[in-house]
């Protein structure tokens, strides 16, 4: 804990956490705040609102990228405040939240038992489908869904006052991309929308150091490489085709089971 801001436009930082190398945000405005995310449990979110409290003292309004564990279990630590995310986000943690805190506190045994299970579950409270704008301080910032990826509610914000992307997990860096939950064959086409709609050059993944444009054409390209020899191995077999995807055997055979079954129509 209490790792660094990193300022990567004016007042807009990034603080990434040893914890799952999960990156936060934060964007200071005339009297108000954004946080994007906010960490995997509450001892970890008053650590991040003791940061956060370090740059600026106004009010904050919450963004959860995505409904996963590390994005949204300090949700509560925020309160009150507006939560911002995806209608399907928002769906997700409010059924399955209480099983998400029950499978991370099996994942992680004894030793982090009490900080997990002290989590409440808060949703976000305020959804969209597609898109919306966000008016922070005077600084406008921009939520889009774009489609299936890493989940089925990802969202990005864009700063564009300060030329910064926050991709959530549909961009990874210094690790794979996480397919658990993924929609391999539609991840592809979602990142090429999130690109040609927001033609910045810095970009914050989920997880990772910030990276630029080039690099998020870049893990599109393997996204598309994974889209593509799952769909061919769904008619043609692995046995000549799992040596051919850019990841290790346990990420692909990840991907190659989600591709499948969104294949097979499995997946809802």
């Amino acid at each position: 804990m209490n790792e660094p801001w990193q300022e990567i436009g004016d007042q807009v930082y990034v603080r990434r956490h040893e914890s799952y190398d999960m990156n936060v945000g934060l964007v200071v405005g005339d009297g108000q705040c954004l946080v994007l995310d906010t960490g995997m449990s509450h001892r970890e979110a008053a650590d991040l609102v003791a940061a956060v409290r370090r740059v600026t003292g106004s009010p904050w309004t919450v963004v959860n990228t995505h409904a996963h564990f590390d994005h949204y279990f300090g949700n509560a630590m925020f309160g009150p405040a507006e939560i911002w995310g995806h209608v399907r986000c928002a769906e997700e943690i409010e059924l399955r939240g209480a099983h998400h805190r029950a499978g991370v506190v099996a994942a992680l045994g004894e030793e982090r038992r009490a900080e997990l299970e002290e989590v409440r579950i808060v949703p976000p409270d305020h959804v969209f489908t597609t898109a919306a704008t966000l008016d922070i301080g005077g600084r406008i910032v921009h939520l889009r869904h774009f489609g299936l990826g890493h989940t089925s509610g990802d969202i990005a914000a864009h700063v564009p006052d300060a030329g910064v992307v926050f991709a959530g997990d549909l961009v990874e860096e210094g690790a794979p991309p996480a397919f658990g939950d993924a929609y391999p064959l539609d991840w592809p086409d979602t990142t090429a929308r999130m690109l040609r709609d927001m033609r910045e050059q810095v970009y914050v993944p989920g997880h990772g150091a910030v990276v630029g444009r080039d690099f998020v054409i870049g893990q599109h390209e393997e996204l598309s490489v994974v889209a593509e020899l799952a769909r061919r191995a769904h008619v043609e077999g692995l046995r000549d085709l799992i040596g051919k995807f850019p990841y290790d055997e346990d990420v692909t055979r990840t991907a190659i089971g989600r591709a499948f079954a969104q294949l097979d129509g499995e997946l809802p």
